[in-house]
């Protein structure tokens, strides 16, 4: 793609919850039951855009340096379980907002000011706690310096890169992931650099050199970076235990476009070893693709992730091809549905520009979903102008089914980044989204009703980790969830995405059932036991803890 040519609680008692004795998308929910396997579908939600009212005026936008960011970051900056939000600028300022929405109800957020967040150049931004002080903090990446933000709580933060070592360069950062590994107090983190920048800061059309950056001895500051060359110009990276291992591999989806003779990249990242790709004699298939976005997903509960990989044109699902021995992976797209190559509405026939991907189940159905933002770079030739941003929902067979269109959400702005997340915690994920070149926009999702009278479609469980630092939110854990028959497994991870991440409540949907198991394998490898929740409800499962705690979200 170039950009040149172109989180016991048995039931939640909210109003928008409280259905029992209903019936719901063809679903008997009645007090009690037992866990049932989910076999059907169920239909498109509604989603309500909210922008005019609630309260986020942003307009990410800047010169064609600018039109390959535009994220946005989910997470609880003031400790009361609500997911708040912190969105580039581009060439203008980010901006945070706290999450002040009421429960089941409209989404309503309010602009914090600060000169330590309201960064200029801003391109995307992560949410980790680097420090394990319980504050989450900000990767932010920009167009210069990528700079790292502690955070104080209260949805305040300070500057960190000098207390923790941190340089951050003079690069156009375009993509992030962190790990901890084993031993190390601090997580290693990895900023992916796309255009190199010449002495004034304008961009060049060579690719740029990512780096790894892990704590130094000491485990309180971070050592010098270390170059993971060749690069080729990459926009999204992610650390994923793909072989089942117990160690994350740095996966990396690059720009073709300005690369020669590259490819997108797996990275092997071993505890006291130097970062190395893993070559096609090893397994690795080459593949040559506009990457724009990584999203993984343990789709067949077979212990491994599938990866989407966003591009222009065809899209990429990506599956191991004979067990993990070897990272010799598929294309499974196509067999799925999940080509995306061109617009599904709007009547432009010109090959789609994907953007950010994001596995989360909009219908609370059992089966997961796919967002994928769609959008021009800037007026490209050959590549749709109307290009609106897709929904595909699970079936039970393992394909999916388009519905952007019934589910309110197609606009024919340029899509970059996006968060979905359960924004006021009724269950239910919301859309954020950012494009470039026009405003934000906010859409709440209701489900089976509408914006007076929401309604779940299936029932649900949100679940946050905790574990002592360093890394307390266990990242790099498996989280599994079985419901009847069926088995849900995800990884927790922080980067892919594109310039957009989340961090809070992992959010599963349960169909028919009333109740589910759920346990985790933390992310030294030990195995927790399986332990019953009830459905539609939020728990904090700490590690060493026999049974989850159940959570309430607040009133006000």
């Amino acid at each position: 793609m170039s950009r040149r040519r172109g989180t016991l609680v048995a039931l939640v008692v909210v109003g928008i919850v409280a259905l029992v004795g209903a019936s719901i998308a063809g679903y008997a929910i009645v007090a009690g039951g037992g866990s049932t396997t989910p076999t059907t579908a169920l239909g498109t939600p509604g989603f309500v855009d909210e922008t005019a009212s609630a309260g986020v005026d942003h307009v990410f936008d800047g010169p064609i340096t600018f039109a390959t960011g535009g994220g946005i970051a989910a997470f609880d900056c003031d400790a009361d379980g609500r997911p708040d939000l912190y969105v580039a600028g581009g060439a203008g300022p980010a901006a945070l907002y706290r999450n002040e929405s009421r429960v089941g109800g409209a989404l309503r957020f309010a602009r914090v000011a600060d000169p330590a967040t309201d960064l200029a150049e801003v391109q995307g931004a992560y949410p980790l706690d680097i420090d394990g002080d319980g504050n989450v903090d900000l990767a932010v990446l920009r167009v210069g310096e990528t700079v790292l933000l502690r955070g104080l709580g209260g949805c305040r933060f300070e500057r960190a890169n000098e207390t923790w070592g941190f340089d951050g360069g003079n690069a156009d950062a375009t993509a992030f992931s962190a790990t901890w590994e084993a031993g190390a107090a601090f997580p290693t983190l990895a900023v992916g650099r796309y255009l190199k920048l010449d002495a004034t800061g304008a961009e060049t059309l060579d690719c740029d050199t990512s780096v790894l950056v892990r704590p130094d001895a000491s485990g309180t500051r971070y050592g010098p970076s270390v170059e993971l060359a060749p690069g080729y110009c990459p926009l999204s990276m992610l650390f994923s235990e793909w072989d089942g291992s117990g160690r994350r591999d740095l996966r990396v989806t690059n720009d073709r476009n300005y690369y020669r003779d590259g490819m997108d990249q797996l990275w092997r990242i071993a505890p006291g070893e130097a970062p190395r790709a893993y070559t096609p004699d090893e397994g690795w298939v080459p593949l040559q693709v506009s990457g724009m976005g990584i999203a993984s997903r343990d789709l067949d509960a077979d212990g491994y992730p599938e990866y989407f990989i966003t591009s222009q044109g065809d899209n990429k699902l990506q599956t191991l091809a004979s067990g993990p021995a070897q990272p010799r992976y598929r294309d499974i797209a196509k067999k799925k549905g999940l080509t995306l190559a061109q617009p599904a509405t709007g009547g432009d026939t010109l090959p789609s520009t994907a953007w950010h991907p994001e596995w989360v189940d909009v219908n609370a159905d059992g089966f997961v979903d796919l967002f994928v933002t769609k959008g021009n770079v800037s007026a490209q030739p050959g590549f749709a102008t109307k290009d609106p941003s897709e929904l595909m929902l699970g079936q039970p067979d393992g394909t999916f089914t388009g519905a952007a269109e019934g589910a309110g959400i197609v606009t024919f702005d340029r899509g970059r980044g996006a968060v979905l997340a359960d924004l006021n915690l009724d269950g239910l994920p919301d859309l954020v989204e950012v494009f470039y070149g026009a405003p934000v926009k906010v859409w709440r999702n209701v489900g089976g009703g509408d914006a007076a009278t929401p309604k779940p479609m299936g029932h649900w469980i949100e679940l946050r980790l905790s574990q002592s630092a360093p890394d307390p939110d266990a990242v790099g854990a498996w989280i599994e969830v079985k419901v009847g028959d069926a088995l849900l497994r995800r990884e927790v991870t922080v980067g892919g995405g594109h310039a957009s991440g989340e961090l809070g409540w992992l959010h599963f949907g349960l169909g028919p059932s009333q109740k589910a198991q759920v346990r985790v394998r933390w992310p030294d490898g030990e195995q927790g036991a399986w332990m019953d929740v009830a459905a539609d409800g939020f728990y904090t499962i700490e590690r060493g803890a026999g049974q989850p705690a159940p959570w309430t979200p607040p009133q006000s």
